[in-house]
């Protein structure tokens, strides 16, 4: 279901199996303020009454570098997550194709920095590139595809990732601000 408003949002529980982030109730509380900005977009995945995944989009943090080129329709994929025993069902790429469903996704470059540190190996049994190689396999379902950058985060591992999909109706001068955002650097090492 999205996206949802935060009226729509309140109305349901949260599962006590989403953790990847933080505990149940502060994560709750962080997709409720995402879901009252002004950009903030949020896809549920609702069993019985309670959400068991959700997909969140909004503006980058200010204080990385996707938000110094002041690109007003990049928007980052902040989190995507499902509950543990909903895991295998396919609701994180359903998350996705239904948040992309929104003919205003078409205005919009949509990324996601993939750092292997937010992943939920341990209860997942893979290892890094087997987790990432899913990663890879669902954002796809959202038309994300893997783009090169010289960020220092993302770089700093080899299975950490950028993934971005560029929506049909993003101009030229946008697409070119966001690679000079993607490679800051000029001499690479």
């Amino acid at each position: 279901m999205g996206p949802i408003s935060f009226d729509q949002l309140k109305q349901y529980d949260f599962d006590k199996g989403l953790t990847s982030f933080r505990k149940p109730q502060e994560q709750y509380q962080a997709v409720l303020e995402i879901s009252q900005l002004p950009e903030g977009r949020i896809v549920a995945a609702i069993y019985d009454n309670t959400i068991v995944g959700y997909a969140t989009f909004l503006y980058p943090d200010p204080l990385e570098r996707w938000a110094e080129g002041d690109i007003e329709n990049l928007l980052e994929l902040g989190a995507i997550e499902v509950s543990n025993q909903f895991r295998g069902l396919s609701l994180g790429a359903k998350l996705l194709q239904t948040a992309m469903m929104d003919a205003n996704m078409e205005d919009y470059i949509v990324m996601t920095t993939e750092y292997y540190w937010h992943w939920d190996l341990k209860n997942s049994g893979m290892d890094a590139w087997q987790y990432r190689s899913m990663m890879e396999k669902m954002m796809a379902c959202g038309g994300l595809i893997w783009f090169a950058t010289d960020d220092e985060e993302i770089s700093s591992n080899p299975v950490n990732c950028l993934m971005v999909r560029i929506g049909k109706n993003v101009d030229m001068a946008t697409r070119e601000q966001f690679d000079k955002l993607r490679f800051q650097y000029r001499f690479m090492y």
